[in-house]
């Protein structure tokens, strides 16, 4: 069974199968919280919202394939949310996801590269390549232009050119 039949199935009341999304769903919903809240305790908390959030309103989901979609875009705005009422910007590495994207060639640290960009071009990355999704996905998510995800993205790669090949010479290897 696919997410959007397992979406349809949770739409009509069947708790099991919102579960079963959920579950299907929890390492990408950890990787984008931990993008943009930046710490363990603030991504359980932004998630455990979003998952009550997404359980109490999944009858108000119009279409059952873009479920995805639908969470990203309430677990972005919990995790703004939690920024906001915090005040903060902190600079924690990412240890789990740093042992799980490392190039075996290059030795950069994929995410402590990535953590350099600011927060909006960090979610685009972490979307786009990341999270494998579309532009148009992307658009849909955080409500801007497919221009705009575009123009973000093109900043987003000439950054992390600029991090890996110029000043970030002396912070990252490239051996």
């Amino acid at each position: 069974m696919d997410l959007t039949e397992k979406a349809e199935l949770a739409r009509k009341g069947d708790k099991q199968a919102f579960v079963s999304l959920i579950r299907t769903l929890q390492q990408s919903l950890y990787v984008i919280a931990r993008s943009i809240v930046r710490n363990n305790e603030d991504s359980a908390d932004a998630i455990q919202e979003t998952i009550t959030k997404a359980f109490t309103s999944i009858h108000t989901l119009k279409e059952p394939a873009y479920f995805k979609t639908w969470i990203i875009r309430i677990l972005i705005n919990e995790c703004n949310r939690i920024n906001r009422k915090l005040k903060r910007i902190s600079l924690i590495p990412y240890d789990l996801r740093q042992t799980s994207y490392k190039d075996e060639y290059e030795h950069i640290e994929l995410f402590d590269i990535i953590d350099e960009l600011d927060d909006q071009l960090r979610t685009m990355v972490t979307l786009f390549y990341i999270e494998d999704m579309s532009v148009k996905d992307i658009s849909n998510v955080l409500e801007i232009s497919e221009g705009t995800v575009k123009s973000r993205l093109f900043r987003a790669r000439k950054q992390l050119c600029e991090l890996v090949q110029g000043e970030g010479e002396d912070k990252y290897e490239l051996s």
